[in-house]
């Protein structure tokens, strides 16, 4: 057996299922181990696609995505996959090859500090320098990528440490520890903010996704019949149809969240993590925050909490519910009630079936394309409960954070906090590798789309049952906004695109082109998306007009 060999070995024993790789000369060795493993090798087209796939699949399981790249642009190709896992909270190994480290041929030809240049954006970054300490570093790799505030891990293997003989065995997967408790005094503590309280309300955010809350969620909601809204990112956490929903933070201001938070005095952050954009700000006159998470606060101008509850949020959720139980709190149950009905208000619209446009926010006209409200009535309306939607970045992002509803955890997958471009395609095939019978469409501006459009021939491959939709505007539309916002001419954010339908005819997938509302629905009519066969592309004219006016 060799490094390589053993290498295999230790992910199998830490239950890896899948990986996902781009592979190099310097790689030859662990692919060749990787032909003879139950692990499932996924051959990727660019290494970016491989992060992202990791990166998503650590997101919705909880265990580490595993990928691995070639040296030098191999290497740097997985940076902002690595950077999208690191500060999206997302557990990640990468594996990249390198040349051999006593006696290369090859002077520094493709030579970079690999371990040195995934330090910024990893939890850490280490060369697996002999093949006896490799069971405990790839170990330590998996408990670190999955522990507290999880994110990517970097191991790089030299081609000469891969074939050495090794001898040793891989550790056995430990048991994952639950997070340390709240203490007894923290719990009282916070008590006494929320019984001082007249009208309280709950902010789920990020890191509400990385522990299994919901239950405990739900019961402390209806318990402390608290209002409660969410940020990009905790979206989902729970049922966006409970009765005391205020919905999303698409922005930091203007959401009807924000509104109630002028008639708080306190709110609880469940989860929040301050590498989203924030969901509110903070102000030292206004409402006072507690700090609910497994982690310690960050403190930033814009949010500084004057108290903390820290540990496992299911545990400390549930000693807030069983003292509430026993001490019912005398709030003002009245004060949010208009902003909750507002709400409600919004949500009936969006879930109405009728095809009427009276729903819409403003009166567009058919022949500009289809408006994103549109779009997301369709797919809300045409889409099964647990289906899941896997945005991009762009625009179109903050219409479906304020507008879609999310049912049930991981519903929408988005990414607030690198916001990266060419995400939403590999993600969404990540996804439909780990839920093979969901419902999943991967919704892309042609920005981001073209950014790994090459992906769809990866998703061919695989035989995935998987809806892309590509919303066309000719443009940079999120960058367009904020350049109008700024009262700049237009300038610079304009290009042409490919026939996105013969484009995917090329890869072997199905082509649409959707240029009205009623083309949109007769689609989803005639393709239900819960049973289509095969990689379906849609291209969606879309219409941007009312983005001045929403945002």
């Amino acid at each position: 057996m060799n490094t390589a060999e053993l290498l295999v070995k230790a992910l199998e024993t830490e239950n890896v299922t899948h990986i996902f790789g781009l592979p190099g000369e310097e790689n030859l060795d662990f692919l060749a181990a990787l032909s003879h493993s139950k692990m499932r090798f996924i051959l990727v087209r660019h290494e970016q696609e491989a992060g992202f796939m990791a990166a998503t699949w650590g997101r919705l399981s909880g265990k580490a995505g595993v990928c691995f790249s070639t040296l030098g642009p191999g290497a740097t190709n997985l940076m902002t996959a690595a950077a999208y896992a690191q500060l999206g909270g997302m557990p990640m190994i990468m594996i990249t090859g390198q040349k051999p480290i006593l006696h290369s041929k090859q002077a520094a030809f493709q030579i970079l500090d690999t371990v040195d240049m995934m330090k910024p954006v990893t939890k850490a970054s280490q060369r697996l320098h002999d093949g006896s300490w490799l069971p405990p570093m790839v170990h330590n790799a998996f408990r670190q990528a999955e522990g507290s505030r999880a994110g990517a891990i970097h191991l790089e293997l030299p081609e000469d440490v891969a074939a050495e003989a090794a001898t040793q065995q891989p550790y056995r997967r430990a048991k994952r520890l639950a997070p340390a408790q709240a203490t007894g005094t923290q719990i009282t503590e916070a008590l006494q903010h929320l019984y001082n309280a007249r009208c309280p309300m709950l902010m789920i955010g990020a890191g509400s996704q990385r522990e299994p809350i919901t239950q405990a969620l739900a019961r402390f909601i209806e318990q402390a019949q608290m209002p409660f809204f969410s940020s990009q990112m905790g979206k989902g956490s729970l049922d966006e149809r409970h009765p005391l929903c205020l919905g999303t933070a698409a922005l930091s201001e203007g959401e009807i969240a924000h509104e109630a938070l002028l008639h708080a005095d306190l709110i609880l952050t469940l989860g929040h993590d301050l590498v989203e954009k924030p969901p509110f700000h903070m102000e030292v006159a206004g409402p006072q925050v507690l700090h609910i998470h497994t982690d310690a606060a960050q403190f930033d101008p814009l949010y500084f909490p004057q108290a903390e509850l820290l540990g496992c949020m299911v545990h400390s959720l549930t000693a807030l519910t069983e003292a509430l139980v026993a001490k019912a709190p005398d709030w003002n149950k009245t004060a949010l009630q208009p902003f909750l009905k507002k709400y409600q208000q919004r949500l009936g619209a969006v879930m109405e079936t009728a095809t009427e446009q009276k729903n819409l926010p403003s009166a567009s006209t058919e022949k500009n394309g289809v408006t994103p409200y549109q779009l997301i009535q369709s797919l809300r309306h045409h889409l099964s409960e647990n289906s899941l939607v896997a945005l991009d970045n762009g625009m179109y992002k903050l219409w479906f954070a304020r507008y879609y509803p999310a049912f049930e955890r991981h519903n929408i997958l988005l990414d607030n906090a690198l916001a990266s471009m060419g995400a939403g395609l590999p993600s969404a095939m990540a996804a439909k590798l780990m839920f093979p019978d969901k419902a999943v469409v991967a919704v892309c501006g042609d920005g981001g789309f073209l950014m790994n459009s090459q992906s769809l021939e990866t998703a061919v491959r695989l035989g995935l049952n998987l809806t892309v939709v590509i919303l066309n505007d000719g443009a940079l539309g999120m960058i367009s906004w904020k350049q109008a916002k700024e009262k700049q001419p237009p300038f610079g954010l304009s290009f042409q695109n490919p026939d996105f339908v013969l484009l995917a005819q090329s890869y072997g997938a199905t082509g649409h082109r959707v240029t009205t509302i009623q083309e949109l629905r007769t689609h989803f009519q005639n393709h239900p998306v819960k049973t289509q066969q095969g990689v379906h592309v849609i291209e969606i004219l879309i219409d941007y007009q009312d983005n001045q006016t929403e945002f």
